[in-house]
């Protein structure tokens, strides 16, 4: 193999990237993935901003859906004609508030408070009703409890998806690791890309992501690039609480369903396994 051919596979091998640690910009924007950065696998747009009190963030983009989700703080949502105050202490003690809507629709969100929210873009023309989701609309609910020596229970909520959105070509949800435990347990795969967007209860908390083989450390505000059907558990360091929010991208005519999910043949034996 010619010295250029490898170049060139090197150049096409590492043109995507699995991970991020991207830092807040002056005001208060913080890039993750985009169409055209080294995370456009991804097929969508995401950002997290800060907001200080009484600014105000607008939000409208042709040819694109977005979803507003809130972090932490006290917002106030206009949009469609509607006007919501909402407030979330942080996202391990309270449920989401997000608004999802479509292609040219104008979301305003103004800072009561200090805050910080995330922004999930994806391209879809489609047209459907804005939509305002509330903690009651998307109750926290454990998984994997009692299996695995209970080292995989964490509690997850799915705040829309293709069972209740098929208009949309997203995923939104959460997750909150218990203290030392792992997610997305048993590994497991699918085609459809993935961002995870990790958050500590403490400043210094921290945990692994495993990709496919590789691994990375996960720390406040870093986040997972999941491509290629790789397969992505997660676990936090005993002592902390760990964030995820997870966001998919359905592929055209196939799009993520949760039964769908494949888990590595190697470890299927541990559904079984006394602990």
């Amino acid at each position: 193999m010619s010295a250029s051919l490898v170049g060139s596979e090197m150049c096409i091998r590492d043109r995507y990237k699995s991970f991020g640690y991207p830092e807040f910009n002056a005001s208060g924007e913080q890039i993750l993935t985009t169409y055209n950065n080294e995370y456009s696998n991804m097929l969508m747009d995401i950002r997290v901003y800060k907001i200080k009190a009484d600014e105000e963030r607008i939000f409208c983009r042709e040819g694109e859906e977005i979803a507003i989700l809130l972090l932490a703080g006290k917002i106030t949502y206009i949009f469609d004609e509607q006007k919501k105050t909402v407030s979330r202490k942080d996202v391990f003690t309270e449920g989401p508030w997000c608004v999802h809507v479509c292609s040219n629709t104008k979301v305003i969100v103004k800072a009561n408070s200090d805050a910080e929210i995330l922004v999930q873009c994806t391209k879809n023309e489609k047209q459907f009703p804005a939509k305002l989701y509330a903690p009651k609309d998307v109750p926290w609910g454990y998984s994997c409890a009692g299996k695995f020596g209970n080292t995989a229970q964490r509690q997850v909520n799915t705040i829309f998806d293709y069972d209740t959105a098929p208009y949309s070509n997203m995923v939104l949800g959460e997750v909150i690791n218990d203290r030392g435990n792992w997610s997305g347990y048993l590994p497991h795969y699918h085609p459809q890309p993935e961002v995870y967007y990790f958050k500590f209860d403490r400043p210094e908390g921290f945990g692994a992501s495993f990709i496919g083989n590789d691994v990375f450390k996960s720390i406040d505000g870093s986040f997972a690039a999941i491509a290629d059907s790789k397969t992505h558990p997660q676990a936090v360091a005993p002592g902390f609480l760990m964030y995820t929010c997870w966001m998919i991208r359905h592929f055209d005519n196939n799009p993520w369903l949760r039964q769908n999910c494949n888990e590595d043949e190697r470890y299927i034996w541990l559904h079984d396994a006394k602990f």
